[in-house]
This record gives C-alpha cells, sequence and structure tokens, in this order.
C-alpha cells in the first residue's frame, strides 16, 4: 500500500464547472454514501469558520476540542486549511503519520485522545505547497469524511480556512446533519466586518450559527492586574448581539499562546489554569449545553 492513503485524481475537463451547491453526480454518490455511514456515528459536526486569517481560528479550533475532551467527550478534528495547516503543530502531533487499514484510514491521536487529520501529516517537507484547485479540496474533504476511521465520537470540530470559498462550501454541502458553524473574530471594525459576510454565508448555505468565538479580547497586564484592550473592546460582543447570535466566550491574549505554538505544545494542555484556558472551558461548557440539553430548533438563528 502507498505511503500516501488518500489518492486524488485530477479532474476530467469538463464544457460546463459543476455547480458544488447542487446535489453530486451519480459518479459520486457512493463517495457521499460511505460519509454518511461514517459521519452517523458523530453525534456533532461543529465547523470553526473566520471572516478573515490572523484571527486565531485554528487555536480557537484546536483549544475548543480539547476542552471538549477534558469535558469528558470523545473528540475528532479535521484541518480543511490545506494552505495552512497549523492544527497538528498546536495539538503536539506534527511530524506522525497517517496510517490506513481494512477499516480506513486512521487518524493521528492528540491531546486527551483527541483524533487528527490534517493535509500536514502528508506533505513531505516543511516548505511543500499546496496548489489545489477548488475540485480537487472539495474530493479531499470526501475523502477526510468518508475513508477516515472516525468511530464513535461525541463531537467532530472541523478548522475551516479564512472566508467563505470553496472549502466552507464543500463542508456545508459533504457533512450530513452539521450542527452549526461557530465563528471565529478578534475586537476590530476590519474583522467585525469579515464575519458578518460569514454570518451570512451560514444563512445562504441554510446552516444554524452556535456561536461567536471573541478571540484576543484584551491582555491581562500581570504587574496591575488592569485590562487592555488592546485592539478594541467588546466589538465582537456588540456584533453577536446586533445579528442575534450567542457570544460564546472572549478569550484574553496570553503571551505563552505563542510561545506554545511555536514549539509545537499544546497551550490548553501546558497552562490549563491560564484565563485563556479557563475560557475555552467555559467555552465548551456552553457549546454542550446548547447543543446537548437544548434543541437545535430553538436556537436564535437571526
Amino acid at each position: 500500500m502507498s505511503s500516501n492513503p488518500f489518492r486524488l485524481q485530477s479532474p476530467q475537463p469538463t464544457k460546463q464547472p459543476r455547480d458544488l451547491r447542487k446535489a453530486p453526480a451519480p459518479q459520486v454518490q457512493g463517495a457521499d454514501l460511505k460519509i454518511q455511514s461514517r459521519m452517523k456515528n458523530v453525534k456533532y459536526k461543529i465547523a470553526i469558520l473566520s471572516g478573515k486569517g490572523g484571527v486565531g481560528k485554528s487555536f480557537v479550533s484546536s483549544n475548543l476540542a480539547m476542552a471538549l475532551a477534558a469535558a469528558g467527550k470523545s473528540v475528532g478534528i479535521i484541518d480543511v486549511d490545506f494552505h495552512g495547516p497549523s492544527v497538528p503543530k498546536m495539538l503536539g502531533v506534527r511530524g506522525q503519520m497517517l496510517t490506513a487499514d481494512d477499516n480506513g484510514i486512521n487518524p493521528v491521536n492528540g491531546p486527551f485522545g483527541i483524533k487528527v487529520v490534517s493535509i500536514d501529516f502528508l506533505l513531505p517537507r516543511d516548505d511543500t505547497p499546496v496548489i489545489w484547485r477548488g475540485s480537487i479540496k472539495h474530493s479531499a474533504i470526501r475523502q477526510f469524511l468518508g475513508d477516515v476511521n472516525w468511530g464513535q465520537l461525541d463531537y467532530l470540530i472541523i478548522d475551516m480556512p479564512p472566508g467563505t470559498g470553496d472549502e466552507a462550501l464543500s463542508v456545508a454541502q459533504l457533512v450530513p446533519n452539521i450542527t452549526g458553524f461557530i465563528i471565529v473574530t478578534i475586537p476590530s471594525e476590519v474583522s467585525t466586518l469579515a464575519v458578518r459576510r460569514s454570518i451570512n454565508f451560514t444563512k445562504t448555505v441554510n446552516t444554524k450559527i452556535l456561536g461567536v468565538v471573541e478571540n484576543m479580547s484584551y491582555f491581562v497586564c500581570p504587574s496591575e492586574g488592569k485590562n487592555y484592550y488592546i485592539f478594541g473592546q467588546d466589538k465582537g460582543k456588540k456584533m453577536a448581539e446586533e445579528l442575534g447570535v450567542p457570544l460564546l466566550g472572549q478569550v484574553p491574549l496570553d503571551p505563552r499562546i505563542a510561545e506554545s505554538n511555536d514549539l509545537g505544545e499544546p497551550f490548553f494542555l501546558k497552562y490549563l489554569d491560564s484565563p485563556a484556558s479557563k475560557e475555552f472551558l467555559k467555552i465548551a461548557d456552553k457549546v454542550i449545553e446548547m447543543v446537548e440539553n437544548q434543541k437545535l430548533s430553538d436556537l436564535n438563528l437571526k
């Protein structure tokens, strides 16, 4: 068996591009049945989306996954940020490899037993670029969902690339009964403007919004204990209120976050008593309460 368990083939040229929002063509229905078979064993599927890059979306995805696992939930995470995969490093599992057997592709085991799949596990070198058109990304997401042996999971976290392009559309189309999207922003006007577009995207594809996480909300001075609002104060909170979606949490800045990410050490695991980690535990509790103890049809989805 090849060392690369994913065999992605370039699509044959067609006269007219296929609209991915439409029903799958007959030749791929079998693959989608595989996705349905895998995903029926996953209770809740949550995609993490941001309107723009640089807001810490992958950090939020990784640490929310760890917080859910620390709460006793079985968790998997798919990194579909193909051009900038960073989840494996943030979870401390970079450099490992995916394996395959008769049951499919086996994900890498991360902290708290989190199952991890990322294109980063398949790249031969650190500087290897992923140069794919949308149709190839669509095929890769289909394989991540249908060919990976996810087993029984409470939560599957899907870390998306910035924006509302091919990957976001593919996830909205391919994931059966997706629980909803969590939107990540920082408290700046530029970020919140982009997030509004992301929220409108979820409405366009008729997918639920579970809430907003405001990352880099403030910095707590260690000597004074005073909060400093580096990027602005409560802009993510005000935006969530205006759009009628829940604010799930406000994660503070912490210099140790960048240090841990650079070293490939899971921040949540290393600094469990930090304000940021405690905030992720609160966010996880809110998500659990929202999707497990409340009917999803009752969520505020203005």
